[in-house]
C-alpha cells in the first residue's frame, strides 16, 4: 500500500478563521475556539467523487462512462444492478421488494443513486458478492425489513447493504431505518471503503465490519448520524485501518443494557482513529479490545457513561489522504443538515448529481 506524505497543518489563526467562515455560511451558531478544525474547509459536500480510503488505489468511479438509466420497479433495478457492463442507475420513487427481505445483487462498476429524496428500497437489501468492486450507492432510503417482535433477528439475515470480500465501495448520503439485521455490513476482508453522510436510525445491530481473522480492511467513516441505534455504531473487527471522524451518536436504544448498548468498538487487531465526533447520552461511547488500538482526539462527550478507552498508536490518516476535519461542536448541525438523501443529488440530466 502506498503511504502519502503527511501535509503540514495550518496555523491556529487560519484554522479559527476557517471555523468562523463555516459557522457564518451554515448558520450553526456559536462554536468554541478550541474546537478548530485541522484542515481548510474547501470540499464540496455533494461531490460525485469519493474521499477517504475509497479514493485510493485507483479510486472508485462506479458506473461512470456507462449508460444512465432510471428505474421505478424491482425487476428493472435488479436487471441493471446485476448487469456485467457499467451503469448509472437512478432510482425514482419507492421500490418495495418482493418477497419480503429480497436481495438485489449488485455487480461491479455500478452507481445506484436516488433521484433527489424520492428513491427508496423498502423491505429489501443490496448485496455485493466476493470479487465485486467499484460500486457507489448514494442518496437512497433503505428501510423497513424488520420483523415486528424480532428485535434480535438471529434467525434472519435481512441487511440494508451487505458486502463480502469486495473492494472500492462508496456508501454516501443514504438513510437506513428499521432493518432487521445489520443496516450496513462490511464483511470478510472488504477493502478501500468509504461510508459518509449517512443516517443510521432505529435499529439494533447497526453497522458491523469484520467476520474475518485477517487484518486487511481499510475504511473511512465520516459525517454520519447514529440515532436510536443500540449496538455496532460501528463495531470494527480486525480492520487494518479504521478512520472515524465528525460522526454524531445520540439517543441510543436500550441504553440500560450494560454490555451490548455501545457506540464505537475497536475489536480484534483493529487500528482505529476517532476525531472530532460528538457523543450525546451514549453508553460506552468508544471502547477497544486489549489486542486492538484506539486513538481519540478532539471529540465532545455530553452525558456519556461507561467505557472511554484509548490505547496504542493506531495510525496517521493523513499519511494516506487529506481530509476536511470540521469542529466537533458543529457536528450535530452539520450532520442534521447534510446527512441522508439530498434533493441536489441524483437530479442531473446526464448523471447522478447536479454538479458536473
Amino acid at each position: 500500500m502506498t503511504h502519502f506524505r503527511s501535509k503540514r497543518l495550518p496555523g491556529a489563526g487560519r484554522a479559527l478563521a476557517a471555523v468562523m467562515g463555516l459557522v457564518a455560511a451554515l448558520g450553526l451558531g456559536a462554536v468554541e475556539a478550541d474546537a478548530a478544525p485541522t484542515a481548510p474547509v474547501t470540499a464540496d459536500r455533494f461531490t460525485d467523487r469519493p474521499h477517504g480510503f475509497a479514493s485510493l488505489a485507483g479510486g472508485t468511479t462506479g458506473g461512470a462512462g456507462g449508460r444512465v438509466v432510471t428505474v421505478t420497479d424491482q425487476a428493472s433495478l435488479a436487471r441493471y444492478a446485476a448487469a456485467p457492463e457499467p451503469y448509472v442507475i437512478r432510482v425514482q420513487g419507492t421500490i418495495t421488494a418482493q418477497p419480503f427481505g429480497a436481495s438485489i445483487e449488485v455487480a461491479s462498476d455500478k452507481t445506484i443513486v436516488g433521484v433527489g429524496t424520492s428513491g427508496e428500497l423498502v423491505q429489501g437489501e443490496f448485496h455485493l458478492s466476493p470479487g465485486t468492486h467499484n460500486v457507489i450507492i448514494r442518496n437512497l432510503t433503505i428501510r423497513d425489513s424488520a420483523i415486528e417482535g424480532n428485535w434480535d433477528c438471529k434467525d434472519t439475515d435481512f441487511d440494508g447493504i451487505q458486502m463480502d470480500t469486495v473492494h472500492h465501495v462508496w456508501v454516501d448520503h443514504n438513510r437506513f431505518s428499521n432493518i432487521c439485521d445489520g443496516q450496513l455490513d462490511v464483511r470478510k476482508n472488504s477493502e478501500y471503503v468509504t461510508v459518509s453522510y449517512n443516517r443510521f436510525e432505529n435499529n439494533n445491530k447497526t453497522f458491523g465490519l469484520g467476520w474475518t481473522t485477517d487484518v486487511r480492511t481499510q475504511i473511512t467513516i465520516d459525517h454520519n448520524l447514529f440515532a436510536n441505534t443500540k449496538q455496532r455504531n460501528p463495531s470494527v473487527d480486525n480492520a487494518a485501518y479504521a478512520h472515524l471522524y465528525n460522526n454524531h451518536l445520540t439517543a441510543q436504544a436500550d441504553p440500560g443494557d450494560p454490555v451490548w448498548t455501545y457506540g464505537n468498538w475497536s475489536r480484534g487487531r483493529t487500528r482505529m482513529v476517532i476525531e472530532n465526533s460528538y457523543y450525546e447520552n451514549v453508553q460506552h461511547p468508544y471502547q477497544a479490545d486489549g489486542t486492538a488500538e484506539l486513538v481519540q482526539r478532539g471529540s465532545i462527550l455530553k452525558g456519556t457513561t461507561g467505557r472511554h478507552d484509548e490505547w496504542g498508536a493506531a495510525f496517521d490518516p493523513r499519511a494516506f489522504y487529506d481530509y476536511r476535519l470540521d469542529p466537533a461542536s458543529a457536528v450535530p448541525a452539520l450532520v442534521k443538515r447534510f446527512a441522508g438523501p439530498q434533493k441536489q443529488i441524483g437530479t442531473g440530466p446526464h448523471g447522478p448529481a447536479g454538479h458536473h
